[in-house]
């Protein structure tokens, strides 16, 4: 029986949809690894799943030559064996195909035939020839089947998006739906706690976020019998921590050959508003050329990190920065931490570090949820641009690490702070925002209305100085739905 299915409404209406379209459907559904891809269609179709196979994952097989080919073919012929198919084993992805075809056709009635490929790109070993089979298949025979939903999947997006999405070959213009699932939001994360059980308060759950971003697999380890922060102890420090390595796990079942990501990935947790393509090149030694400008577009379309261009830039400005917030907590303190404490978050809770790190990982969160920012504001209809800036000047420094540029010639400068408490802004800290105001005016030569926007955990304390700020955005806003 399909288990309850948390979020993902739209996705699965669209997924409905495409079941009750009555024309062949090849469904692409990607995202980031544990994002819950699987889960949710194997739960949405529980019942209706004529035909389901995932590949083996190449980062946990034997290299030998030929044998990633054969492990994966043994494996897909397990699968047709599972579903009915009684004939003997194919030597290549042609056969493999032909064999599915053939099941296919045993079970064909009028009901819709659902097939479920899961991690596809980790079928496509080298000079296997799997995409020409794969295309075949669909070209030759499941694309004239009224009846046939097809839905293929993978976490390695760049692959899913070159060879399938974007395919100049047999495949070109025959995907016929894509869904892309994202992490979830906070509020769908609150529903997910809620479900398991776990009591936690939104403040433990803004923390929680800053550390899984929203990954339903990280999120259902937690321990509803423990506190936030026995649960990071027991899931990143103690010895036998399940998460203790999963950031090598991601990267190495992405990836070919994960070290230059995980370089670039390394690099960009160093600083909020990122970094040039120049300067990853000069800081990683990453040759300037094409084989940077893949590893930036496959970590950009794994969700990992974001292309923007600062407030008044040209193209020649963009920046990359690191947003998956499960990274930039690695790289805080996985990466470097050479601490044997098992307790080591419950032991530092106020020290600096971890301080500092909750300022930088609050920003990144807000930036992933300006749709929440924009509604709490009332421009949901406003068209808008969201960027950083920073100051050219360095005498003058000042940087504004959240803008939202809106056409309806009003810009906020977000000003985004963590705090246990109501924000306080005291003379040093109205000095810090007028300095902030006055240098982006001067040089930037804004000509619209200004106004500074506090995005705080709970609110602001009313003093001489509030008055600085227009709007306030909470932490409760950024719940919204």
């Amino acid at each position: 029986m399909a288990q309850k299915i948390i979020g993902r409404q739209k996705e699965q209406q669209e997924l409905w949809d495409l079941y009750n379209s009555g024309r062949p459907e090849l469904v692409v559904v990607q995202g980031r690894r544990r994002v819950g891809k699987t889960y949710l269609v194997r739960e949405l179709f529980d019942s209706k799943m004529t035909f389901y196979h995932t590949g083996l994952s190449p980062a946990e097989l034997s290299a030998e030559k030929g044998s990633l080919q054969k492990m994966q073919l043994a494996s897909f012929y397990s699968s047709l064996v599972r579903y009915g198919y009684n004939g003997t084993a194919p030597n290549n992805w042609l056969e493999a195909f032909d064999k599915l075809r053939d099941l296919l056709e045993s079970k064909d009635r009028e009901e819709r035939l659902v097939v479920f490929i899961d991690e596809l790109p980790w079928m496509d070993t080298p000079r296997s020839f799997f995409i020409s089979a794969f295309e075949h298949f669909w070209n030759g025979w499941g694309s004239g089947r009224s009846n046939l939903m097809l839905i293929v999947c993978g976490s390695a997006t760049s692959w899913i998006n070159d060879k399938i999405i974007n395919n100049k070959g047999g495949l070109y213009n025959r995907i016929t739906a894509e869904i892309i699932l994202t992490p979830f939001s906070l509020g769908e994360c609150e529903q997910l706690y809620k479900h398991l059980g776990v009591a936690m308060d939104r403040y433990d759950q803004l923390q929680a976020y800053m550390i899984t971003g929203g990954i339903p697999y990280y999120i259902v380890m937690m321990d509803k019998r423990l506190s936030l922060a026995q649960n990071i102890d027991n899931l990143f420090f103690v010895k036998s921590a399940k998460l203790k390595n999963e950031f090598t796990r991601l990267f190495n079942s992405l990836f070919t050959n994960p070290d230059d990501y995980i370089t670039i990935v390394k690099l960009l947790g160093n600083k909020r508003i990122g970094y040039t393509r120049k300067e990853i090149a000069e800081e990683t030694s990453i040759a300037y050329g094409g084989g940077l400008t893949a590893i930036l577009k496959a970590l950009e379309a794994s969700c990992f990190i974001e292309a923007y261009t600062p407030y008044n830039g040209s193209n020649r400005d963009i920046r990359y920065r690191l947003t998956d917030p499960f990274c930039l907590f690695f790289t805080h303190f996985l990466d470097t931490n050479k601490s044997t404490d098992p307790q080591f978050w419950q032991n530092n809770l106020l020290m600096p570090t971890l301080t500092a790190w909750r300022g930088f990982a609050f920003e990144n969160v807000c930036t992933l949820h300006i749709k929440q920012i924009k509604q709490a504001l009332g421009i949901n209809g406003v068209y808008t641009e969201c960027s950083s800036w920073s100051s050219k000047s360095s005498h003058r420094a000042a940087q504004i690490d959240l803008v939202i540029d809106r056409a309806d010639h009003v810009v906020n400068l977000c000003e985004m702070k963590f705090t246990a408490d109501d924000f306080h802004i005291d003379k040093s800290c109205d000095a810090d925002l007028r300095h902030k105001l006055t240098t982006f005016i001067e040089e930037t030569k804004c000509r619209s209305s200004i106004h500074i926007t506090l995005v705080t955990t709970y609110s602001l304390s009313r003093n001489e100085y509030s008055g600085r700020v227009q709007s306030v955005v909470t932490m409760d806003d950024l719940f919204k739905i």
